[in-house]
């Protein structure tokens, strides 16, 4: 069969359109994190990293970045999003997440709830009296986060203890010293803990103080479960917090080849979760 100019042209724009797609999914993380490592994006898009680089160039030289060792930043200062931002993003994905998390909880369980826009997802379907949601009766919540409070308080039968410290009005939640030391009096059955970005490095935050709030609760619960969309699979952010093999779980809203496998070596349950009802 021979190949007219026409199939060569088509074949071009095919291939100027997949770059495309990726070069926008570089900005978007970039957006999103400030910093980005050429082998994180190269796993999460699905191709080599010579061809990631390349990528990087070209947006290099469009201005739309700053090339590094091994990757890129942002032109713009990265920035923290409150809590009202973070709720509108992907939040089919954060609901259907949610869920996943609600059928880990059983009646009479005592959790801890972690502060952010995903874990407050679920507090609004422990407090949902609905026919269609299976939600355990007399859970027993322990938070650092205000708003997870104030939606809990809607419902009865679910007690909540809010833990003291320096409030932090950007996460809506309390951290430091006090926070920290309060947590040791407790033990729960399941920590959920939100994250902001994971690459092999493992799961990070933007905030120190979050972040150290976050391990503490981890170190009193029995069973860690991260509940993450699969946007944060490759974006790494300020503060690390742990490493895989220190979750129990993972639930993630969308599969992820490079999350799977790394996850089935550190011996981690991944639980993709299905469409919110």
């Amino acid at each position: 069969m021979i190949e007219t100019s026409a199939d060569t042209v088509q074949r071009g724009d095919r291939a100027g359109s997949f770059a495309e797609e990726r070069h926008q999914r570089i900005l978007s993380l970039l957006s999103e994190r400030g910093r980005v490592r050429n082998s994180d994006l190269a796993a999460l898009l699905d191709v080599a990293e010579p061809t990631m680089r390349r990528d990087i160039a070209d947006l290099a030289r469009q201005g739309k970045l700053t090339r590094t060792h091994g990757g890129a930043i942002a032109m713009r200062p990265q920035f923290e999003p409150d809590l009202p931002m973070r709720i509108g993003r992907n939040a089919v994905g954060k609901s259907a997440i949610a869920r996943a998390c609600l059928a880990m909880i059983s009646d009479g369980d005592a959790v801890y709830l972690d502060a952010g826009s995903t874990i407050l997802r679920l507090a609004e379907y422990l407090a949902e009296d609905s026919p269609h949601l299976a939600r355990p009766r007399n859970v027993n919540v322990l938070t650092n986060a205000m708003p997870v409070a104030q939606t809990l308080a809607q419902r009865g039968d679910t007690r909540h203890t809010v833990i003291g410290g320096s409030f932090r009005p950007v996460g809506a939640c309390f951290v430091g010293p006090l926070a920290i030391q309060s947590l040791t009096s407790f033990t729960v059955n399941v920590a959920f803990i939100g994250v902001t970005g994971w690459t092999e490095s493992g799961f990070s935050v933007s905030d120190l103080a979050e972040a150290q709030v976050k391990a503490a609760a981890m170190q009193i619960a029995r069973r860690v479960v991260v509940a993450m969309d699969v946007s944060k699979v490759g974006a790494s952010d300020f503060a690390r917090l742990c490493g895989l093999d220190e979750a129990t779980t993972v639930v993630i809203d969308a599969p992820n080849e490079y999350l799977l496998k790394i996850a089935a070596k550190a011996g981690v349950e991944v639980v993709v979760a299905g469409d919110p009802v």
